[in-house]
């Protein structure tokens, strides 16, 4: 079986998809009354600002280490991103935020190779030396571009024991005793999975789901993380448990995370920089503490 083809199966639900959906102001938020998507599209363009690229890469140090230039991309002959630009530097964090439908998912999944891209490029790397990384297979970008992607809940295999799992994170490895090597790695690592490496996966707690799907990620020792909603379907415990993994992996080994988070104020909390998008374009752009001071984002995306 193809774990590419899995992994593109497992994506729960498309940015077109979630556009025809409505929602209760936005995710998390404490609201009286349901607001659809089509109105906090247009309260939303109403705040947009011009952003320009100066200010994004001012966010980024002026330094990025993944760069996004005029992306257009979507699904099938739908484009959903227009012009899209981003820059998050080597061990920055990024989160995306909007409402249903705004892009925030096709984002990871343009990055990742799971879109049609229809122009702009996607470059990864330090300095000058940076890898175009557009036209190359979700495969290329996980093991030449140092790219994973960490999908929502449901992705791990729950009839395979934790280790089995692992060692299918180093699928795309010369040979199957490197994969075993990595994983030993990620077991030193996280003890609570070690404890539990004989435990078929499906006998796990949520957060304990959670971090084997991160910690299947780490087995081919990526350079970016890309996160797709990882508070989903979790308790509170595990939500927190969840963002302190993170938040080690950016810090304490410099890894790159460009999230998708449906709890917009957990997300801003957590990231560097945030990002709020509206149909397919850039709205708001600023470190995450000044998006949680902004009160227009607070009003439509913070529940206050």
């Amino acid at each position: 079986m193809s774990e590419e083809n899995t992994t593109i199966d497992a994506v729960a639900e498309t940015d077109a998809e979630a556009a025809n959906r409505s929602t209760s102001g936005y995710h998390m938020g404490a609201v009286d009354t349901v607001i659809s998507v089509e109105d906090v599209n247009k309260q939303a363009k109403a705040m947009a600002e011009v952003i320009p690229v100066e200010r994004i890469a001012e966010l980024a140090g002026n330094d990025p280490f993944l760069r996004i230039d005029n992306l257009k991309a979507g699904y099938g002959k739908m484009e959903i991103l227009h012009d899209f630009n981003l820059q998050v530097a080597k061990g920055q964090s990024l989160c995306l935020i909007g409402p249903n439908g705004a892009g925030k998912s096709t984002i990871l999944h343009s990055i990742f190779g799971f879109t049609n891209i229809f122009s702009g490029n996607i470059l990864v790397g330090d300095g000058d030396n940076k890898t175009d990384v557009t036209a190359m297979t979700s495969s290329q970008k996980l093991k030449h571009g140092g790219i994973a992607y960490i999908l929502q809940d449901k992705s791990i295999f729950p009839g395979m024991t934790v280790e089995e799992n692992l060692w299918m994170g180093g699928y795309l490895m010369d040979t199957p005793d490197q994969a075993k090597e990595a994983a030993e790695r990620v077991f030193a690592k996280y003890d609570r999975l070690a404890a539990r490496r004989t435990h078929a996966a499906g006998v796990l707690s949520g957060g304990e789901r959670r971090l084997l799907e991160i910690s299947r990620a780490l087995v081919m020792g990526p350079e970016v993380l890309l996160v797709d909603e990882p508070s989903i379907g979790l308790e509170p415990r595990f939500i927190d448990m969840v963002f302190e993994i993170l938040d080690d992996l950016q810090h304490a080994e410099g890894k790159t995370i460009i999230m998708v988070e449906q709890n917009a104020k957990k997300g801003l909390e957590f990231a560097d920089v945030g990002y709020v998008l509206v149909s397919g374009e850039l709205a708001i752009a600023g470190k995450g503490d000044e998006l949680l001071e902004n009160p227009d984002v607070g009003r439509l995306f913070l529940g206050g």
